[in-house]
């Protein structure tokens, strides 16, 4: 295993995952929130549209965008010219 730094709190951990074991319960209830919130409305509103209605940070946010799990969902659920209206960064999400 390997030191790595919580991308949610900063604080070092020795672990897998891109969280801190005691980030990692809320890391999961945001990210099936911002799914289910994705699920209703699509991504075609702004990030902080989606922060101020959901309770998620945009930083968070912008990481979940990234996420593995959720480029597979996107891709098989919406279409991908939603990301680039949310982000402006199409090119970095196909």
């Amino acid at each position: 295993m390997e030191l790595n730094r919580c991308s949610r709190c900063g604080n070092f951990y020795i672990a897998e995952g891109n969280v801190c074991p005691k980030c990692s319960a809320k890391d999961d209830y945001e990210f099936s929130s911002f799914q289910s919130y994705v699920e209703e409305n699509g991504l075609t509103n702004s990030l902080n549209i989606i922060s101020n209605e959901t309770g998620i940070s945009v930083k968070n946010l912008n990481r979940f965008l990234g996420y593995e799990e959720f480029q597979a969902y996107q891709k098989e659920n919406n279409n991908p010219q939603e990301l680039k209206n949310v982000t402006g960064k199409f090119e970095n999400y196909k």
